[in-house]
């Protein structure tokens, strides 16, 4: 909605305005953290999308994201995956379609992984999700997907140690909010080689931290990422490739 936004979005901006909620005070200022992330993921989507024609991309813990309505190209085919609570929140604003589905079940329940369709490639995302959970689930979650998924990329963020501390001490965004506790976080260092112990069908790991931000010391961060030690305890955004061997 700002003139100088980073994002594109007129049904984010519709959802926005048409639930009664005070977001500036429970949530405070917003520091552009999240336009940037939906920024890179829709960079890293849409040239997939060119090269896969009538793919599959699987939004794991969709809630109300608009990535569909900004990406898609009139061939590819969507699969929405959130607990049922969120879902039918969903479909009050977002309804399904037929090349956009909704499966109302857990990211970590292997259920989804049935309804996809490999035929054309599969891009899996995961914006704002694993942090939520134990590195036992997203370790299981990520394995599963490289033994069903012939050929597969996944797509999430992460935060970094220190900032998953805080959370799960207890973080009070502002004095009414206070922030889920996010057990799994990684420095940045740590995210490649972990992933690669997990499966040997993992064939590449990528990391980029977060490209920009508004409020200050969050805007520090971009400048921070490229210090040789502090550059490690930024968030990032991580893309995975997998492949049968």
């Amino acid at each position: 909605m700002r003139p100088d936004g980073w994002l594109q979005d007129a049904e984010a901006a519709r959802i926005y305005q048409s639930i009664p909620y005070d977001y500036d005070r429970d949530f405070g200022r917003p520091d552009g953290s999240h336009a940037t992330r939906s920024a890179m993921f829709d960079e890293a989507l849409r040239p997939w999308l060119t090269a896969h024609p009538g793919g599959t991309v699987v939004e794991l813990g969709c809630g109300l994201e608009t990535q569909f309505q900004r990406c898609d190209d009139g061939q590819v085919r969507w699969l929405g995956v959130d607990v049922p609570e969120a879902i039918a929140v969903r479909e009050r604003y977002l309804p399904a379609s037929e090349r956009c589905r909704h499966l109302g079940v857990s990211a970590l329940d292997p259920a989804w992984l049935d309804t996809v369709d490999q035929s054309r490639g599969v891009f899996i995302t995961a914006q704002g999700l694993f942090m939520y959970f134990e590195e036992a689930d997203v370790r299981r979650l990520v394995t599963l997907i490289a033994e069903c998924l012939s050929e597969a990329q996944l797509m999430f963020d992460v935060i970094p140690k220190w900032y998953s501390r805080k959370t799960v001490q207890g973080l009070w965004r502002t004095p009414h909010y206070k922030v889920p506790p996010m057990p799994w976080g990684l420095d940045r260092h740590e995210i490649a080689p972990l992933l690669r112990s997990w499966s040997p069908r993992i064939t590449r790991v990528s990391e980029e931290p977060y490209r920009r931000f508004r409020t200050f010391p969050a805007l520090l961060g971009p400048t921070i990422s490229k210090l040789p030690w502090l550059g490690r305890h930024v968030p990032s955004v991580v893309r995975v490739e997998m492949a049968q061997l």
